[in-house]
């Protein structure tokens, strides 16, 4: 009988992504692959360790999983970030656990395994160069018409409140052939939206080919028939050109979607933080997206609470996003992660100050989206199935204003039955919150 393995995976769609590749490597072996954790003998946590809340939800996973092993589990594979950066703590501290499986071993999980069963305890770290086991088959987990690719691995935007380079290793892009490959396969399997992630894709192809090649990898993805949308997310805002804009703008396949970190708008304290940024270069950046790219719709991420922010400082942010509006805004509180030189830093914020100053950016964008969605009211949009609400009377979808998981959603109604991954035209009758209400229809007026 073959072993049955579950795979949970936290975090970002690039751990994601991973947690995929080992389900490929795991399917290639004598294993069979289950979504239930009480039918597993094998379970994997690929963790998320960015910050204390990501910590947190990684460890509660990995104790609610170690409970299963007072029943079927037979053995406990903790993978991811969290492995990486608390290997030694989680093997010593959750006898449970029997192998931790750094971000650079990805391509060894069937071996790790084999070795678990023979009563190995394994600690395996490092191998922060590599990046070959990104081109091992997936098996890909989202089923809703779109699927990620990691273009490039790793950082070297040191920035100080970041972990992530000492976690995922240096910045390192794919072959272009390499990505073109898995495109394709994804398109064969009715993949219809390729969503392009790295930890900063605007730099992706700067290290192999000598400069950036994000601009050429998405012509000659455009050329993919099968692949209707293509979304770019994590691109750094300093790394974002005239090129890159002009591909954007005239890529018909390319959503008119950028998601770009700024994380704050204060000078002062953007180069506390390591960023090469000012608020005059990021203003310039939105007046020329929106001038080149008519329509687009711009998310960013913002933290408050930096060691050192004044109120002037928060301020600042505040009326730079009251009057630029972005469509997309993600708010963090500073989270104080050991090892990295923002710890070290003095006039550390209170917990009460971040949670306040939190508060008033989030009622912000409340207002800034209800503002957005209110101007969708009866415009219609091409929208991707992603598939049938709980309630078995809508359907769900995303226009080319959402990205999956992190975005609101469209409920719609069909008078046809519709599939996941087709593209329809919805029209926008109704807000519910933050997400909107809308049937299909036969007429196209963005």
């Amino acid at each position: 009988m073959k072993k049955k393995i579950g795979v949970v995976s936290l975090g970002c769609p690039k751990n994601l992504i991973d947690s995929e590749i080992m389900l490929g490597l795991i399917k290639d072996g004598e294993y069979e692959i289950v979504n239930e954790k009480e039918e597993a003998h094998i379970l994997i946590v690929n963790t998320c360790g960015f910050i204390e809340s990501a910590k947190q939800e990684s460890i509660n996973t990995i104790l609610e999983m170690a409970e299963c092993k007072k029943d079927k589990c037979e053995v406990l594979i903790v993978t991811g970030c969290l492995a990486e950066r608390y290997k030694e703590d989680i093997i010593n501290e959750i006898p449970e656990v029997d192998a931790c499986v750094g971000t650079g071993n990805v391509s060894l999980i069937c071996e790790v395994i084999e070795k678990a069963y023979k009563g190995e305890k394994q600690v395996l770290y490092g191998k922060l160069d590599n990046i070959d086991y990104m081109n091992s088959e997936r098996v890909v987990s989202t089923h809703n018409g779109y699927a990620y690719i990691k273009i490039a691995e790793g950082c070297d935007n040191c920035c100080t409140y970041c972990i992530i380079p000492s976690l995922r290793g240096r910045f390192r892009s794919r072959k272009i052939e390499d990505v073109l490959s898995e495109a394709v396969k994804l398109s064969q399997n009715g993949v219809k939206e390729i969503i392009l992630v790295a930890q900063d894709t605007t730099r992706y192809g700067l290290d192999i080919y000598g400069k950036k090649m994000l601009p050429l990898l998405l012509q000659k993805l455009g050329a993919i028939d099968e692949i209707k949308w293509i979304r770019l997310l994590y691109c750094y805002p300093e790394e974002i050109d005239e090129e890159l804009i002009n591909e954007i703008s005239n890529n018909d396949k390319v959503v008119k979607y950028l998601d770009i970190p700024f994380q704050h708008t204060s000078d002062k304290i953007l180069k506390v933080m390591g960023r090469r940024g000012t608020s005059e270069d990021y203003r310039k950046l939105i007046k020329d997206l929106r001038a080149k790219v008519p329509g687009i719709v711009l998310r960013t991420s913002v933290i408050v609470g930096f060691p050192g922010e004044t109120q002037e400082d928060f301020s600042e942010l505040y009326d730079f996003f009251n009057e630029y509006k972005v469509d997309r805004l993600g708010v963090f509180s500073y989270s104080k992660e050991e090892n990295t030189p923002a710890a070290k830093l003095k006039n550390q914020i209170s917990s009460k100050t971040k949670q306040a100053r939190f508060d008033t950016m989030i009622n912000l964008q409340k207002e800034t989206m209800d503002l957005i969605n209110r101007q969708r009211l009866d415009k219609v949009y091409p929208t991707i199935v992603e598939g049938v609400a709980d309630d078995g009377i809508f359907y769900t979808g995303r226009t080319y204003a959402e990205a999956p998981e992190i975005d609101s959603l469209i409920y719609f109604t069909s008078e046809e039955p519709v599939q996941t991954g087709d593209i329809v035209n919805v029209k926008i009758m109704n807000i519910d919150n933050y997400d909107l209400i809308g049937a299909v229809v036969n007429e196209f007026t963005e």
